[in-house]
């Protein structure tokens, strides 16, 4: 994963590898477009989603020009890539959007269902351009929308502060223009909003890959079974979607965001969050796929924590004052120095001077070497920082941080028993929740000590 200044150093003649890189996508661009085009065509019968509301969307002749431009930001994109590594994984999101949408054609064809009247003018010449290849399928997801997400990722950051907004700006025209010329309905743009944030996902920039493993902790029956609950209940909301039609559509929302955190449980990686380590804040990609979630994971923070929302003051070292609470919300955060984070699956909302993190994955004991290496970062922070109040917390303060901090405690030996720290975790939370495989790991934490010491 590069750090901030390795993902903006810039590398002499990369444009000329992104040379290479275009003259591959833009035939499979073309080729595989259009075979899925011609797919559709020679079947019998192609469905159309559509909504009732759709028949008021203005036909705005204009928005071809916009709609048009895709194509230019497309081909520069991959010309003004500051290094290798972002051309990289630039290339492989707009290889893995056509892809994937193309897949999506094929699997599922859908059709555009109303008829576009004749144009005349500078405007229909570019219509006519568009229909001399395009037909009306290809619809969800659209693979406009795909490739705007990715290139408005792109181009945001680009572009100097005073600039962002025209990115914004002709982002958004783009994005309308694919209701405004018809040649989208309304489904096609949240699931290529989804797709689109999918590619960006599994080629991040800022965050680990996705394709990494932990290696840190093992798969255990606990993973599995809360990844089965999570896929079950995406099970339960497509099923509604499916039965309901109409509204009940936008339920495969977050039934794909409980599938990925499904997959972050079974596949142990609790980086498919993709939290920035300077901040605890999370990706672009990574708040449109787990928005949903995110959302249902904030509110039980809040309803689990409700009687007991105060942090709790556990310990003073050397003038170093630990706190242990839930995930603070943006008030909270002004009242300490610096904060320890062990929540994978919650974004800060608002950072501190210094942050610092292990992330796990809730409802899961950690293990031994976790508890070591988040014991090992918690005390590097607090040494290097200067920091006089330090928060500790995970969603709700009562299990992770809390073994997360009692690891800490026998590592710098404030405690000289798993059950010794415990009682000074309790004294200060004495609702903390300890279960009896997470106190067997922080035993095992002191067995290479014990040893040592005989």
């Amino acid at each position: 994963m590069p750090g901030d200044n390795e993902l903006l150093k810039r590398e002499p003649g990369t444009w000329k590898r992104g040379v290479l890189y275009l003259l591959c996508l833009a035939p499979f661009f073309f080729l595989t477009y259009g075979f899925a085009n011609q797919h559709a065509s020679g079947l019998s019968d192609v469905p159309s989603i559509v909504f009732e509301w759709e028949k008021q969307i203005p036909l705005w002749p204009w928005t071809i020009v916009p709609y048009w431009s895709i194509d230019l930001f497309y081909g520069l994109s991959l010309l003004l890539c500051w290094n290798r590594f972002e051309l990289r994984q630039q290339a492989l999101r707009l290889f893995a959007a056509q892809l994937i949408s193309i897949t999506c054609f094929v699997l599922i064809p859908l059709k555009f269902s109303f008829e576009r009247p004749p144009l005349d003018g500078f405007f229909g010449l570019w219509f006519d351009v568009l229909m001399g290849f395009d037909k009306p399928f290809n619809q969800a997801p659209s693979l406009h929308i795909v490739l705007l997400i990715i290139l408005w990722d792109f181009y945001r950051r680009h572009v100097s502060a005073g600039w962002v907004w025209l990115v914004h700006v002709w982002c958004l025209l783009i994005g309308v223009s694919v209701l405004t010329t018809w040649q989208h309905h309304f489904i096609d743009l949240p699931t290529g909003l989804l797709v689109g944030a999918l590619c960006m996902w599994l080629f991040p920039l800022r965050a680990k890959s996705p394709f990494q493993g932990d290696g840190e902790q093992a798969r255990t029956r606990r993973h599995m079974q809360i990844a089965g609950v999570y896929l079950l209940g995406a099970l339960l909301l497509v099923a509604f979607a499916w039965a309901g039609g109409g509204a009940w559509l936008w339920l495969f929302y977050p039934a794909v965001s409980l599938v990925w955190v499904a997959l972050a449980y079974g596949l142990v990686r609790p980086h498919f969050f993709q939290k920035r380590p300077e901040d605890g804040a999370v990706s672009v990609a990574s708040r449109i796929l787990f928005a949903p979630y995110f959302a249902g994971a904030w509110l039980n923070s809040r309803i689990w924590t409700r009687t007991h929302a105060q942090d709790s003051r556990v310990i003073t070292v050397d003038g170093v004052t630990l706190w242990l609470g839930r995930i603070p919300s943006a008030g909270d955060v002004a009242a300490y120095d610096a904060m320890f984070d062990c929540a994978a699956e919650l974004p800060l909302l608002l950072g501190t001077q210094f942050y610092a993190r292990y992330l796990s994955l809730d409802l899961v004991p950690l293990q031994v070497k976790q508890l070591r290496v988040a014991a090992r970062r918690l005390d590097a922070m607090l040494w290097s920082t200067g920091s006089k109040n330090v928060l500790v917390f995970c969603a709700l303060g009562y299990s992770r941080s809390a073994a997360v901090l009692c690891g800490w405690l026998l590592h710098r030996g404030a405690a000289e028993s798993p059950e010794a720290a415990m009682q000074i975790v309790r004294a200060a939370r004495p609702w903390v929740v300890l279960r009896p495989e997470q106190i067997a790991q922080l035993r095992l934490m002191q067995a290479p000590t014990r040893e040592v010491s005989r």
